[in-house]
């Protein structure tokens, strides 16, 4: 579980896109980019990962970050169900897209989520299934595409693997 308060508790910025996901509060944001509060705490002084559209990012750029390599290896597990689950704000009239991957150590990609456009100003909920046959390992990529406004952002919060991976 990481609800980003204290750091990226092992998640990495991957080194080939444009760039970065960014720790943040609400209270050091400036008016109108990003959500009120964080989603853990419901506060302007809690953490959250951020992307935003701005003068420094094209349109279309890419900040990708990856969570630590994960393992379904379970020998008491008859049919293990992983699952990802997390809270995104996504708003902004020009917001670009999330999407989420599931990437094995052979760095085959799956998509598993693609979202683009305003999707309110409020925090909402996702659980995604993580596919595969229970024996490779892998990762989950969460990729912020840059949108056309400079106050347009996506944040997330709380991203938490069910306790088969």
């Amino acid at each position: 579980h990481c609800n980003f308060e204290f750091d990226l508790c092992g998640w990495k910025q991957d080194e080939d896109d444009d760039f970065d996901w960014n720790l943040r509060t609400s209270s050091t944001s400036k008016m109108g980019t990003g959500p009120a509060t964080d989603h853990t705490l419901q506060e302007p002084s809690g953490h959250y990962i951020f992307i935003k559209s701005s003068f420094l990012q094209l349109p279309g750029q890419k900040a990708r970050i990856s969570s630590p390599l994960l393992s379904r290896r379970n020998k008491n597990c008859k049919v293990c169900v992983s699952v990802i689950l997390f809270y995104y704000h996504m708003y902004g009239a020009h917001i670009g897209s999330l999407i989420v991957y599931q990437r094995t150590t052979a760095n085959h990609e799956k998509m598993l989520l693609n979202l683009t456009g305003n999707q309110g100003n409020f925090w909402q909920r996702k659980a995604l299934i993580l596919a595969g046959d229970g024996d490779e390992d892998f990762q989950v990529v969460f990729e912020g595409i840059a949108g056309k406004g400079p106050k347009d952002g996506i944040a997330l919060d709380d991203l938490t693997f069910s306790k088969e991976c």
